[in-house]
């Protein structure tokens, strides 16, 4: 029995902050940015727009009535999480109107726990064919203003419908999952923002792929030259071209390598426009990818590297079905370019603005443009939120 995603959707804020506004407002040259991380904008997410608000907009845009009625689980992996009790899946389960009977629960660590929830997914399947996984990774990757890790925030979700028989990609039984205990990169509980080794982290990320890959090898017999393409977790686009760059091998045929380089690029053209979506920025490299390239068919292999700092890493492969590109936007693009640009003191302004509560612990927010749903305010300490008309 194939079990795989079935269906992908991606939603992202209505705001960007294009990187040659960052750079010349931090004095720096914009090739630092636009070469040196291959990143031209920032997705910037209002108060209003949170990891639920994403999450449920992703999830809407492919969802329909008889998903909703067979989905038997709903899992959200994020590391921005909005409750330490409350599940983000609880509140994405009731504003889209899956069927009472259903699972819904949260993961984390870093951003793996996608990879993570997919595996759940799978063998969730395994015994019960007939149901319908609804698996969505949603972040909001946050830094403070001119710190080193500013040029690589973002915002988005994906949500990937898992199933037998899927209609995009079949995974393979061949993950391998790697756990070393380090700090690279952590947010303990009392703090808004995370706390970055960012060289190490560099090091880290690139140490774990070619391990696991080593270790991937020896346990499947594959190497670069069974791939069509291979995708990465993508914090900023140039590390993941480093990470290409050591599965590459002198052996690997010229032509190969260079069908591997083009689909590459391909992989992280939406990821150069939204910037770092944590758990999602795997997927969203799969959605750029198989809606950018022209020359991807059904039964090809396509590798891909998850990592979570912390660390947690895993490689695995799946391949394309017949008809994949059916399930696929053509509109993502010009959905990208019509969202609103920001000023420096706009972006400050908007992306930095914290919930003021009363005395109530109530705060209403101003209806800045959102996707699907949106965050109206918090009533005594619960978030209230509404559809979009």
């Amino acid at each position: 029995m194939l079990i795989g995603i079935d269906k992908i959707g991606f939603a992202t804020p209505k705001y960007q902050l294009k990187m040659t506004e960052l750079a010349m407002a931090r004095d720096v040259e914009p090739a630092k940015y636009s070469e040196g991380l291959l990143l031209d904008a920032l997705s910037i997410a209002p108060i209003s727009e949170d990891i639920v608000t994403l999450a449920a907009s992703a999830a809407q845009s492919m969802l329909t009535d008889e998903d909703k009625e067979k989905i038997d689980m709903v899992i959200v992996a994020t590391e921005s999480s909005i409750d330490q009790s409350k599940a983000a899946a609880v509140y994405v389960h009731a504003l889209l109107g899956i069927q009472p009977f259903a699972r819904s629960f949260e993961m984390k660590e870093a951003c793996y726990s996608a990879t993570a929830a997919l595996n759940y997914a799978k063998l969730h399947i395994e015994k019960s064919p007939t149901s319908r996984v609804l698996v969505i990774a949603s972040d909001i990757a946050k830094y403070g203003i001119q710190s080193a890790g500013e040029p690589t925030q973002g915002a988005g979700s994906l949500a990937m419908l898992v199933t037998a028989n899927p209609r995009i990609l079949a995974f393979k039984d061949d993950n391998v999952a790697q756990t070393r205990d380090v700090m690279d990169f952590w947010r303990p509980n009392y703090s808004e923002v995370p706390f970055v080794n960012g060289m190490y982290s560099t090091k880290q990320y690139l140490d774990s792929l070619t391990t696991t890959w080593a270790e991937y090898q020896k346990r499947t017999g594959l190497t670069m030259a069974d791939f069509t393409a291979f995708c990465f977790h993508l914090p900023f686009p140039k590390l993941a071209l480093k990470g290409l760059n050591k599965l590459m091998t002198k052996d690997l045929a010229l032509p190969h390598q260079e069908q591997l380089k083009e689909n590459f690029e391909h992989s992280i053209a939406y990821s150069k426009q939204v910037g770092n979506i944590y758990t999602g920025s795997l997927y969203l490299g799969l959605l750029s990818l198989l809606e950018n390239a022209k020359t991807l068919q059904a039964g090809d292999r396509l590798g891909f590297f998850s990592y979570g700092s912390g660390a947690v890493s895993e490689i695995f492969s799946g391949l394309l079905v017949e008809g994949f590109e059916n399930q696929l936007s053509s509109t993502r693009q010009n959905d990208l370019d019509q969202r609103t640009p920001l000023s420096i003191s706009e972006y400050e302004q908007l992306f930095f603005e914290q919930a003021q509560l009363d005395e109530n612990g109530s705060v209403s927010f101003a209806e800045h443009q959102t996707n699907t749903f949106r965050l109206t305010g918090i009533e005594q300490h619960q978030r209230q939120y509404s559809k979009v008309d």
